[in-house]
This record gives C-alpha cells, sequence and structure tokens, in this order.
C-alpha cells in the first residue's frame, strides 16, 4: 500500500483551458492545496490518441446518450428535434464524435499531479463536471458556464477547462495511455515535505 502522499492521478488542460489563458492558473490552484506537479507538457493531440482516450464500449456510449436525454427532458428540450432519435445508443455515438473534435482541436497540457488523495482533491478543486452547476472558487465555476443543452444544440463537447481521472485506476491507466511508462520524478516542496 502508497503513502498517503505518494497517490498520483492525471489532468489535461482543455482546449477550452488552454484559448482561456488559464494554464498558470489551474496549476496555482493546485499548487495551494499542496500538490505537487510531478509531470508537465503541452501537446498537440493525434486523432487516434484521443479516440482510444474515450472509451469505446457500447455501455459508456450509450451513458453519454442517457444523460443527454436527461439533459433534454430538464430542460424540456426535443432530443428528436436536434438528434432525429431518442435512443441513446444512438445519440451517445454523436456526443463522442463531438468531443474528440473538440478534444483534437487546439494544443492540450497533461499532468500528473501527486499528493494526500491526488485524485479526489483534484477532483474536488476542478468543480463539477457540468460548468453550470460547479461551484464558485473551483475551477469549472470560475472559469466556465457551460451546459450539455448548449453544447447539444450547437453540436459540440461541453467545454469544461479540464479533465481529472475519476479513480486511482483510472489514473494510472490514463498516465500510461498519455505518458508512456514515465519515471515520475520526485522533489520536496517547501513547507509539504518537510
Amino acid at each position: 500500500m502508497k503513502h498517503p502522499k505518494e497517490e498520483v492521478t492525471y489532468v489535461m488542460l482543455k482546449p477550452d483551458g488552454v484559448r482561456k489563458g488559464l494554464i498558470g492558473e489551474v496549476i496555482k490552484r493546485f499548487e495551494q492545496r499542496d500538490l505537487k506537479i510531478v509531470a508537465l507538457e503541452m501537446f498537440q493531440p493525434e486523432f487516434d490518441k484521443v479516440n482510444d482516450h474515450y472509451p469505446k464500449n457500447e455501455e459508456w456510449i450509450t451513458r453519454l446518450g442517457n444523460k443527454t436525454l436527461t439533459t433534454y427532458e430538464k430542460y424540456g428540450y426535443d432530443a428528436m428535434a436536434d438528434f432525429g432519435t431518442a435512443d441513446p445508443a444512438k445519440i451517445g455515438p454523436e456526443i463522442r464524435k463531438w468531443l474528440i473534435y473538440y478534444m483534437t482541436s487546439a494544443p492540450l497540457v497533461k499532468m500528473i499531479v501527486k499528493g494526500v488523495h491526488a485524485v479526489d482533491v483534484v477532483r474536488k478543486v476542478a468543480g463539477d463536471t457540468m460548468p453550470y452547476k460547479a461551484d464558485m472558487g473551483t475551477i469549472r465555476g470560475d472559469f466556465s458556464i457551460d451546459s450539455p443543452a448548449l453544447a447539444n444544440m450547437e453540436k459540440r463537447a461541453v467545454m469544461n477547462i479540464v479533465h481529472c481521472s475519476e479513480t486511482p485506476e483510472e489514473a494510472e491507466h490514463e498516465i500510461k495511455h498519455w505518458f508512456g511508462n514515465i519515471k515520475i520524478p520526485d522533489y520536496k516542496r517547501f513547507g509539504v515535505d518537510e
């Protein structure tokens, strides 16, 4: 079992985060919570790499469709008018396609963040994945107001600044996917590791 300070997670600034000039702000917010940035790179993503980042299984894709339908029902929008179907298994692939287009539309910044309960703390600092629901004081709450209803009407992905791994297992998988077999460097932070 790893020491609690040794937990790592994967974070990726999405195109809107990069285009809004939030790279330093995002890093600052993680470092203010005594987390360490132990790997960092800006890069232009390739289609295949992004395509392989997102699950391709039917369950995950149908879940995307269901989330879309839930949003449409909540706000009284007509999925048939926008998608020509109300079948989540047919809506999901369209949402996934928009996600990949969005994620390849500009450079991304990938990083490995390390620290006490890094996965949970990073997600807390980032805020709810739906920016319009994210609390003020979180990255998404302070810098985005997007919603899935608006994104679907404009036929694009939700712009929510940053991606963060949901679990330690997902973090391990995503770190390997995006950084390969990197030897994660370490350093001592004043006031944190002393």
